[in-house]
């Protein structure tokens, strides 16, 4: 397992406006750009082109295509890379036409970046797995492409008899991730049966969103925490200790986990390769959903957030809302609010975003503002949970 790139290389955005598109495509590709500075790329261009369906070919119009070949030919570029999937033909046509750049998609990048920032046995396995199987059918089109940009005679026999070794290669591989991921994933479900009995919550929310942050606050532990995508991949686990808000001197135990962070167009087979990972948030008491409010589409991402909670089956799960980063929530006219114009937290509490996500919590874990009241919702909500329960 290696990355895909290498630092201070110059990148391309290319992204298509569809029709029916729920997220603009300059709001996509500031993400794709994001993801882009978490690889250690440079990115220089944005090119976009509003079509009806993505060309079957070359994904974008010929006209465009040959407007990113000049872009490319001038300035050396090293990367073009695509904000959606693209097949094996669309790879192979676009690299005929601009040969010698590396061509990759948003599903390539994410997976160079978890393959970067992977630590434990756990998540290096489940992106080696991850990454074979991404593999497999542009292996495919890697060696067809071979065959027929070489072609004449004694090729084809030696062509198929060589991508049939490489698939048995490649599947006997995953074959053999799978079982060292179950091995793993069977010693994980044996710890979280012994932990039954005990109050467990998962942090769970859209990458890049104060997850870590939150965790070093309610841990007092030191995870990693940095200003780029999917900085944490690793599931950690660790015991809170939070005082009875009703009965003086009684603590109340928390087992409190991280989860990795979603992320739109978050490939299916991560979300597959991951599930052992976000078992915590499946088997968990509580979710602790964290927001980032100073995103202009934080609405977005919690709907994103929700919809792979769902698709992982912890969609029912019992929830409580973190807006974090009131200190740099910005209004409509990208005016300061908080500090600046006097908002306090009490007025975001009377809000109609505290009214659509109750129960909801507003902090800022950088400044360490109403951690106090965090910490009092969350045991207030699982003595909740436990009463409903017993």
């Amino acid at each position: 397992m290696h990355s895909t790139l290498n630092p201070q290389e110059t990148a391309i955005l290319i992204g298509l406006g569809l029709p029916r598109q729920i997220i603009p495509i300059d709001e996509s590709l500031d993400e794709l750009e994001q993801l882009v500075y978490t690889s250690g790329a440079i990115s220089q261009k944005r090119f976009t082109q509003n079509l009806d369906h993505p060309q079957p070919k070359t994904y974008v119009g010929k006209g465009k295509l040959d407007e990113i070949k000049q872009y490319v030919t001038r300035n050396s570029i090293d990367l073009i890379i695509f904000d959606d999937e693209l097949t094996p033909a669309q790879v192979r046509n676009i690299e005929t036409e601009i040969p010698d750049t590396k061509i990759l998609s948003r599903t390539h990048l994410i997976l160079d970046i978890f393959a970067n920032n992977a630590k434990t046995a756990q998540a290096r396995t489940q992106v080696e797995l991850a990454q074979s199987i991404f593999m497999l059918p542009r292996l495919t089109g890697m060696w067809t492409h071979l065959s027929k940009q070489k072609g004449g005679i004694g090729m084809k026999g030696p062509g198929e008899k060589e991508i049939e070794t490489d698939r048995r290669v490649l599947r006997d591989k995953i074959s053999l991730l799978h079982k060292k991921l179950e091995a793993i994933e069977t010693i994980g479900s044996t710890q979280r049966k012994a932990r039954r009995g005990v109050f467990r919550c998962a942090l769970v929310g859209y990458t890049n969103v104060g997850k870590s942050t939150v965790m070093n606050l309610l841990s007092k532990s030191d995870l990693l925490v940095e200003n780029k995508l999917f900085a944490t991949l690793d599931a950690t686990v660790r015991k809170v200790i939070l005082p009875h808000p009703h009965e003086p001197g009684q603590m109340v135990p928390i087992l409190l986990s991280d989860t990795v962070g979603f992320i739109r167009k978050l490939p299916t087979l991560l979300i597959e390769s991951f599930k052992g990972t976000l078992a915590e948030a499946i088997e968990t008491d509580l979710l602790i959903h964290v927001v980032d409010i100073s995103n202009h589409g934080f609405e977005k991402q919690m709907l994103t957030v929700k919809e792979i909670l769902h698709e992982i089956g912890a969609g029912d799960k019992p929830s409580l809302i973190v807006f974090n980063k009131v200190d740099a929530f910005r209004g409509a006219n990208d005016d300061f609010f908080v500090g600046q114009t006097g908002l306090t937290i009490e007025q975001f509490e009377k809000g109609w975003i505290a009214k659509d996500n109750a129960p909801a919590v507003f902090i800022s874990a950088q400044n360490n503002w109403n951690i106090e009241k965090l910490r009092l919702n969350l045991v207030e909500l699982l003595l909740q949970i436990k009463l409903g329960n017993a």
